[in-house]
């Protein structure tokens, strides 16, 4: 088990743990209702990402469900119900997720990566994680879906962009307009999920994924992250260069973990990477 300098938020339906040094294992627990999450909730994994961003000895996060049916089924519908009918004429009160959007990950930009293992079933806000993850891993029994059309909403928590963004046009409309279900083997061919991995193995080997990023530098892992964002948010090849090179060249290459990256290929040893250095 890991440490931190500082304790994690308090949450009433999110596990928070630590299962190996510097990786962040998240899960959403309400499986009896397909790990749907409400209000409450969904501010809650808000602050425990931004604590996870600040707390010195985490790197890097992993987010799943818990049970073997389903990543998230999105938000509570049945609580979602009751505020459409008990609030009509105030939407503040029905549309009202923190700006890093559904569970904190949908619109989150944050600086530490987070490799989704994705358990079972990921529908609606539990699909809207997925594309706005760095990595995505899945069981076999993984499927993908945006059933907002067949309920009268919308994906407006940072989904369109970023499914057009990785699939394309037409792909992202045949999910969007449709409703279509998207399958693992699929959503690997697609290039959404980058491993399939058998269901007990899932979370194991998403954790010791984390645990390989977190044994590199942790500067480089933070600039490499943004610098790919950067390019992925604004389109332009040459401006996130640009971005990327201006915000965080002068410190990450006169760090510390340069210098020991760099001793150690000379001295044929693996490098002693230090805490993060970009704060």
């Amino acid at each position: 088990m890991g440490k931190t300098t500082t304790a994690p938020p308090a949450a009433k339906h999110v596990l928070v743990e630590i299962p190996v040094p510097h990786v962040l294992l998240v899960t959403m627990d309400l499986p009896v209702q397909m790990n749907a999450l409400p209000m409450e909730t969904v501010w809650e994994m808000d602050q425990i990402w931004r604590w996870f961003d600040d707390e010195p000895e985490l790197r890097v996060g992993v987010i799943t469900g818990a049970g073997t049916q389903a990543f998230s089924a999105g938000m509570d519908l049945k609580e979602r119900q009751k505020l459409v009918s008990t609030h009509p004429n105030n939407p503040s009160l029905r549309l009202n997720y923190p700006p890093t959007g559904f569970a904190g990950l949908t619109r989150r930009i944050g600086k530490k990566p987070i490799i989704a293992a994705c358990n079972g079933h990921a529908h609606g806000g539990g699909f809207k994680i997925i594309p706005n993850s760095d990595i995505v891993l899945a069981s076999p029994n993984a499927t993908f879906r945006l059933p907002d059309v067949l309920r009268g909403t919308a994906a407006l928590a940072g989904a369109f962009p970023r499914l057009c963004r990785t699939l394309g046009l037409q792909r992202a409309n045949l999910i969007a307009l449709t409703a279509y279900t998207l399958g693992a083997e699929e959503a690997l061919q697609w290039g959404l999920v980058q491993r399939i991995v058998p269901p007990g193995e899932l979370v194991m080997e998403a954790v010791k994924m984390a645990a390989g990023v977190a044994a590199m530098s942790p500067d480089s892992v933070v600039v490499s992250r943004a610098g790919i964002r950067e390019a992925w948010e604004t389109g332009s090849v040459e401006g996130a260069t640009r971005v990327t090179a201006e915000a965080f060249a002068e410190r990450l290459m006169g760090g510390e973990n340069v210098r020991e990256g760099l001793l150690a290929w000379r001295e044929k040893r693996e490098p002693k990477v230090q805490s993060l250095n970009l704060q």
